[in-house]
């Protein structure tokens, strides 16, 4: 995570922001921004893409080191990441080149796992279970998907998901626009 603070500090300063100009364009306080880049305080993936769209680049530009400039993404190149206050952990599947729009992922969920953040934002999202089942929560409605099943919906229907079992459930996951 420090390089991901450091990278937020170097794009502020190449683009001349006060953290005042920062906060106006992302709508999170100074304070907070200041604690972002001197490492202090956990980043929330929304936050960071609030800061990412202030900037005009894509999320990846915080993963840099991580990403792979190639059309094929070898198994030993593929590093899980985790995302503060998040029981999921992710892994990017997709290459890495100019006007991609899918965002492929593993998400592995820890057992009784539940991501009760609501989202909604543009786009769509697909999803296959390959181990386990997730109980996903959609439009208000709940949808038990197994291993083997699959759901897709546009990500404007708020949702989220949970893993009802003593087990790790996998799936993979399918979305646009790209986050990572």
């Amino acid at each position: 995570m420090d390089e991901i603070y450091k990278k937020i500090r170097e794009l502020r300063k190449h683009h001349d922001f006060t953290l005042k100009d920062l906060s106006e364009k992302t709508g999170l306080s100074v304070s907070f921004l200041s604690q972002v880049e001197r490492g202090t305080t956990s980043l929330a993936i929304t936050s960071l893409k609030k800061i990412a769209d202030a900037f005009e680049v894509p999320i990846t530009a915080f993963f840099e080191n991580e990403s792979n400039q190639n059309f094929v993404v070898k198994a030993e190149s593929q590093k899980p990441f985790r995302i503060e206050g998040s029981g999921a952990e992710y892994t990017r599947l997709g290459g890495d080149f100019y006007g991609r729009e899918l965002e492929p992922l593993l998400v592995t969920l820890s057992p009784n796992m539940i991501q009760d953040n609501v989202f909604n934002h543009p786009g769509e999202e697909f999803y296959y279970v390959l181990e386990g089942a997730v109980i996903f929560h959609v439009d208000g409605h709940e949808y038990l998907v197994k291993a083997g099943d699959s759901i897709h919906f546009p990500s404007k229907l708020p949702h989220f998901w949970s893993n009802p079992l003593n087990q790790t459930s996998k799936i993979l996951c399918v979305l646009t626009p790209v986050i990572f």
